[in-house]
Formats: C-alpha cells, structure tokens, sequence
C-alpha cells in the first residue's frame, strides 16, 4: 500500500489548531498574553467561516480559550506544552482505497532545542488521529509538517538542515529520509533544498523549515520567497532556492520580501510563504507592510477562485512562526 499525501488545495475536512498556554508562545507580561491569544484565536475565527476548525486546548485553558474562540471551533481537551500544530500533528495520507491515515512522525521540540519542551506534545499527533478516527502510521523519523511541503502528486520540498539534522535524525542520510517519505508520504520525488531562511536558525528556529521558503500552489508551479533587498542576508538564499527550482524543472512565481529588514532581533524571516490555504480561501500573513497588497494579488491568481484574507502575523514570527506553523489541514 502506497500512501498519497493530498496537496493542501484539495478539499479539507477541517483544520486542527492548537491553542497557546504558556511558554514562550504565549509570553509573559499582560499584553504578551493577550497579543498571542489575539493571534492564534483570530486565525481561528478567520478559517471557521470557511471550514470547521478543532482547537487542541490544555485543561488549564479552556476556560479562557472559549473566550476569545468563535463559538463554532470545537474544543478538544489535552496537555500541551506549545502551540505549532503544523509540528506536533500528523500529516494526514490518504491509503489506495480512499480511506484516511495520519502520520505520528517523532517530535523532539525542533531537534532537542534547550528551550523547548516537548513531552506532550510528542503526543499531540495520536491524539488527533485518535479524535478524528484516524488509522496511524507510525515514523521512525524525527519530523514537523513545517519541515515537508507537496504538490499532491509525489513531490515533496524538504531542506537538507531539517530532516538531516543530527538533533533530529542523526546518522541518518539522504537515501534514508527519501525511504521514509516514500513509506509514510507515497513520496516519488524528494527536492532537497540546501536552506532555510537566516532567521529560522536563531535561538527560537526551527533550522530551516521549507514552509516558509517555498510552496507548491498547483501541480508544477511553486511560490517562493523572494528577498530582493541585497542588504538582507536572505537575499542570496533567495537566489539559490530560485535556481535550483528552476533547475528542477518548476515553474516558479517569486512573492516579495516585505520591506521591513529588520526588528529587535536581527534580519527578519517574514514570508508570504507561510500562508494556509483553506476551503474557498487562502490565509496570508501580513506585516503591516506595502508589499502585503502585491502579496495579496499574486495569491489571488496563484488559487484562482479563492478569497484571500490578511492577518497581522507579526505576533506570530515574533514567537517563532507564522500562520502555517499553527494550522494542520485534515483533507476531506
């Protein structure tokens, strides 16, 4: 039995998200706490109108959580330590026969990072599955949804510092994560990306996730991240991802950096990239930025039919991540 793992476009049955309760995530001061459940819980209330949504919420949080969700997301009660569903959920497949399985790849927090905590997350996937009536497949591979991207037909976008990362999969090689992705994906054709984009490999990184660098929006076409400042160090990252995809025989779209460089921290890793596509409907991260509305209009004729919604994802990459990074889709 070959696997196939359904593009993000096709039909969903819902969206699984995961709500922030403490850590980092969630912050520490009074408005730390209310910018993240602002932004978790409006991307939420955005994607309900289009789809249903389930919230993952810890015990401790349902309570504050059912204030700010839109009454139509369903609550699903488990301990968590973060909120990243893309990370912590499984990757929906769907078996030769048309019924439904979900990968539970191992979670590590991101390579075993000494700030993060991951002891029931690392359970978060089975717990979806086991809500959603999901047959499991079990990996024996160290992954995030963050980390693989797919056309729905056999391709699957990975980058070489993600699943070959000795804090994730050590020893293991290219040939070995390509048997795996054939396993538990049905994938034919793993691309391997050399990197991530320069701020996903601070402190709070997840060392170069593909979602928000490059993504498939049809069968052959793939929209990249396109920093066209040279002053950013992204700049040639850009360059490099642009002609290997080219290479590969990709048409490519480039989206546009925001303009922004910069924030406290250092170059930022702001994306377009990192958007979601729902039911009728594509989820943006905007930044404030002039380049949100040319954003907006390369979407629109990316998913042709498909009304796309801006949402203020500064509180979510200063946490980490961006709209995709706390969105798992479960196709229909």
């Amino acid at each position: 039995m070959v696997p196939r793992w359904p593009a993000e476009w096709e039909r969903h049955e819902r969206t699984w998200m995961a709500w922030p309760h403490g850590g980092y995530s969630l912050g520490e001061t009074d408005a730390e706490i209310e910018e993240a459940r602002r932004a978790w819980s409006t991307v939420a209330n955005t994607i309900v109108k289009y789809e249903p949504v389930s919230m993952v919420v810890d015990p401790a949080a349902v309570q504050v959580a059912s204030e700010w969700l839109d009454p139509r997301v369903d609550v699903v009660i488990a301990p968590l330590d973060d909120a990243w569903m893309r990370d912590i959920g499984p990757t929906f497949v769907r078996a030769s026969d048309g019924s439904m399985l979900g990968v539970d790849w191992i979670f590590n927090g991101w390579g075993a990072q000494e700030w993060a905590n991951w002891g029931n997350d690392s359970q978060i996937a089975r717990r979806v599955l086991e809500e959603s009536g999901t047959t499991v497949i079990s990996s024996s591979m160290t992954n995030e949804g963050g980390g693989i991207h797919t056309n729905g037909n056999g391709v699957v976008l990975v980058t070489e510092t993600v699943q070959l990362d000795a804090g994730r999969n050590p020893g293991w090689t290219r040939d070995d994560v390509e048997r795996e992705l054939f396993d538990t994906l049905g994938a034919s054709r793993v691309v391997w990306v050399p990197r991530g984009l320069t701020r996903d490999y601070d402190d709070f990184g997840t060392r170069g996730h593909i979602d928000i660098v490059a993504a498939f929006c049809n069968d052959n076409t793939v929209l990249f991240h396109d920093q066209r400042n040279p002053e950013h160090p992204d700049f040639a990252v850009s360059a490099v991802v642009r002609d290997l995809l080219v290479a590969e025989g990709f048409d490519v779209i480039p989206v546009p950096a925001p303009i922004v460089l910069t924030d406290d921290e250092g170059p930022v890793d702001y994306s377009y990239i990192n958007h979601y596509v729902v039911n009728g409907a594509v989820i943006l991260c905007g930044f404030d930025d002039p380049n949100d509305e040319v954003a907006k209009g390369i979407l629109e004729k990316a998913y042709p039919g498909r009304t796309v919604e801006l949402i203020d994802a500064r509180p979510l990459f200063a946490r980490g991540g961006g709209i995709h990074c706390i969105t798992q889709q479960q196709p229909a």
